[in-house]
């Protein structure tokens, strides 16, 4: 008996009993289901995770963080000044292997408004043009500020569309593309004039939804517009639409110097963003923006540098976590699927004594018998692992319309491949001690059984 013979009567042996097998393999379907599932949505966090990285500003940025003062330097506490221009002028004279240093200084508690229309934006920030490389900005429309603006303070100002879309109205709503250059909003009651817009940043789950919307406009109802799910899509890109940058200067005279914290003027910055010259000379240049700020700042150590190194490892060990418990869960799924395996084949022989001793009196060896026995206990959970991985689409589909997300989940062939061979091996090992015992049968026993 050839190989694909021995398929053939197992998928018939299958089929003749298709209640009791589909029973079989409700454990094998329900583990390949759960791993594959389980990939699918570590897959989309990851995917989620990674755009996000890059949102904020790819892997070569580095974050200047405030940081109290040692244990040893306490007495030098109330010499700390904070970020200021001071660390930004000196780090870019001296630290040539930091290559863009972007000062921000944020305005608190803003409220942007025109006519009876306002908005809170995630970020109002004064900053310099170093920002768009800092956090991959892109404009889309009109200019960002020269020279020019940040000497004299200009009240001039760069949206992102979000900001648009809450006070000149979306283009869903409005129909066009609605471009607000030259335009007057007020920030805080002190009148901004619009001069660029950001392009509109989504994640590739938003982008294909929009275009699936697009191919088929549906009757929306009343009322402004809202994303499904958790939140309106990935949050980093949603912050980088309800961005409004201004000069940095215009920042410090018109709402920190005049009245900053508690009536006093505030100079500090509220981030120094830096980028070094490549990932490969990462900890050498952060060394030298140390040895730079440890001057600057007469030796007092109250400040430390995040890299998205460091996120990157984080985002890693959560995704190697993550992948680790629910493979445990499929395995486990899985293995009770083989037991249930072992318990038919077994039930099987049991039936099939008179069958097998005929088979073996005629020829059949203990190898055909062990050979046949294995082929159907694995053709059962091939059988059951195709039908999981079925069950697997539908599982994400379901997931998708009762939880959707920003970043849904995405079933991969590798997921597939794995889930569909550590099936074929737990129908190896859970055939194996059937196998054997009916290879063993006496032949003239086996005829004698009634």
């Amino acid at each position: 008996m050839n190989l694909f013979t021995t398929i053939f009567v197992g998928l018939k042996e299958v089929w003749a009993h298709k209640f009791r097998s589909l029973l079989t393999m409700l454990g094998i379907i329900l583990g390949v289901a759960s791993l594959v599932g389980m990939a699918a949505i570590i897959k989309g966090m990851e995917n989620g995770m990674r755009e996000t990285m890059v949102a904020m500003g790819g892997a070569d940025k580095v974050l200047l963080e405030q940081q109290e003062v040692p244990s040893e330097q306490e007495h030098l506490a109330d010499q700390a000044r904070g970020r200021t221009m001071t660390d930004v002028f000196a780090l870019r004279e001296s630290a040539p292997l930091i290559r863009l240093i972007s000062p921000e200084m944020e305005v608190r508690n803003v409220t942007l408004t025109r006519g009876d229309k306002m908005v809170s934006p995630s970020e109002c920030v004064g900053v310099w043009p170093a920002v768009l490389d800092m956090n991959l900005h892109t404009l889309q429309y009109g200019r960002f500020f020269t020279s020019l603006d940040e000497e004299n303070a200009n009240a001039v100002c760069v949206i992102g569309t979000a900001i648009r879309d809450e006070l000149f109205g979306s283009p869903e709503r409005v129909g066009r593309e609605i471009v607000p250059l030259g335009e007057l909003i007020f920030i805080n009651s002190q009148p901004f004039t619009i001069v660029g817009m950001f392009e509109h940043y989504e994640g590739e789950q938003e982008k294909k939804q929009r275009e699936q919307a697009r191919k088929q406009p549906q009757v929306q109802a009343a009322g402004p517009s809202r994303a499904r799910g958790w939140g309106r899509g990935n949050w980093a890109f949603t912050r980088k639409n309800l961005t409004v940058y201004m000069p940095l200067n215009t920042a410090w005279l018109r709402f920190r110097a005049a009245a900053g914290q508690d009536g006093v003027p505030d100079p500090r910055l509220s981030d120094i963003d830096l980028k070094v010259a490549s990932l490969e000379e990462l900890e050498t240049g952060l060394q030298q923006a140390r040895n730079v700020l440890m001057s600057t700042r007469r030796g007092i150590e109250d400040f430390n540098f995040r890299t998205q190194e460091n996120q990157l490892d984080t985002i890693n060990q959560q995704i190697r976590n993550a992948r680790m418990s629910g493979g445990i869960i499929a395995a486990i799924s899985l293995l009770v699927g083989g037991i249930g395996i072992m318990n038919i084949m077994l039930a099987s022989i049991n039936e099939r004594i008179r069958e097998i001793g005929i088979c073996k009196a005629v020829g059949a060896t203990g190898l055909a018998v062990f050979t046949q026995v294995l082929v159907e206990s694995v053709v059962i959970a091939l059988v059951g692992a195709l039908m999981g991985v079925g069950v697997s689409f539908g599982f994400v589909k379901v997931l998708g319309q009762i939880a959707p997300t920003a970043n849904s989940p995405v079933i991969t062939p590798i997921a597939m491949m794995v889930a569909v061979a550590f099936s074929a091996a737990v129908g190896i090992i859970a055939g194996l001690f059937p196998a054997v015992k009916a290879a063993k049968l006496d032949p003239i026993q086996a005829l004698r059984y009634e």
